[in-house]
């Protein structure tokens, strides 16, 4: 553990010491297996990480829709269409539904004042209404049991993902070895073009908007109310918070790992 911190927070960039290492290795008689065994080593950490990557990606996946499409929406639209009344999970879900139908109510005046024979009888413009609160109402009980089916499978894929990663410890700890030593093998400019792609995306000056969407599809994935004053002080904060994180760790850590992609950093942004 000593030897690893030493190595991280060295003044020596990580990518000078190794390039020393394997030059030393090559003046010692038998280079030539050590080089064949270190491309052995290579090959079974990416196809170990490859395998390892691929199973923490499908198996929450595959557990979500097999869970959800075989076991969990039949049973959730069973009991919720016979012990339930309700069509809605929260009063905004209502809001929505009425504000639809008004809208419809205004479409349906609107054609009728261009075209007066756009309504043969007097009593089509109440089938029309009728039939469209009929559509909408179909509309939203499936919203209802879709959000309360996203919540149970949603849980269900963080319990496999739980056991994945207890399964695949060992599997972990060489994809992590394997991604860092990806990630450090990059230029200091690629490095510096990712860090900024990143921080521009989760706290630039465009991101608010973007924070707003993934929310607002958040709160309607789980059926919860899309509060304007919950999401707004959500989008005020949260940014600046992560703003913060991100320049905590460029100094306290990155500076001490690489300090060469820092100045290229700050080389980039100004």
């Amino acid at each position: 553990m000593t030897k690893r911190t030493l190595e991280q927070t060295g003044l020596i960039p990580r990518s000078i010491l190794r390039t020393f290492e394997r030059f030393r290795k090559q003046l010692f008689p038998g280079a030539e297996m050590l080089v064949i065994q270190e491309f052995r080593i290579s090959r079974y950490q990416v196809i170990v990480s490859v395998r390892c990557l691929i199973t923490l990606i499908f198996v929450p996946v595959v557990v979500n829709l097999v869970s959800k499409s075989f076991l969990i929406k039949p049973s959730v639209e069973y009991f919720w269409n016979q012990s339930h009344n309700e069509i809605f999970l929260n009063s905004y879900q209502e809001n929505r539904a009425l504000a639809d139908l008004h809208r419809f109510e205004e479409k349906l005046y609107f054609e009728s004042f261009v075209d007066p024979l756009f309504f043969e009888q007097p009593q089509d413009f109440s089938k029309k209404i009728q039939k469209h609160t009929f559509e909408i109402a179909k509309t939203y009980n499936l919203e209802s049991i879709e959000a309360i089916s996203n919540l149970f499978a949603d849980f269900f894929s963080f319990f496999s993902l739980s056991v994945v990663f207890v399964l695949l410890k060992p599997q972990i700890l060489i994809l992590k070895a394997f991604l860092s030593e990806s990630l450090y093998s990059l230029s200091d400019t690629t490095k510096s073009f990712l860090l900024i792609l990143g921080t521009d995306l989760l706290v630039g000056f465009h991101s608010p908007r973007g924070w707003e969407v993934f929310l607002e599809w958040l709160l309607r994935h789980f059926g919860l109310p899309e509060s304007g004053e919950f999401m707004s002080l959500f989008v005020a904060t949260f940014p600046v918070f992560l703003d913060t994180v991100f320049k905590y760790w460029i100094f306290r850590s990155l500076n001490k790992i690489s300090p060469s992609t820092v100045a290229t950093y700050h080389n980039m942004i100004e």
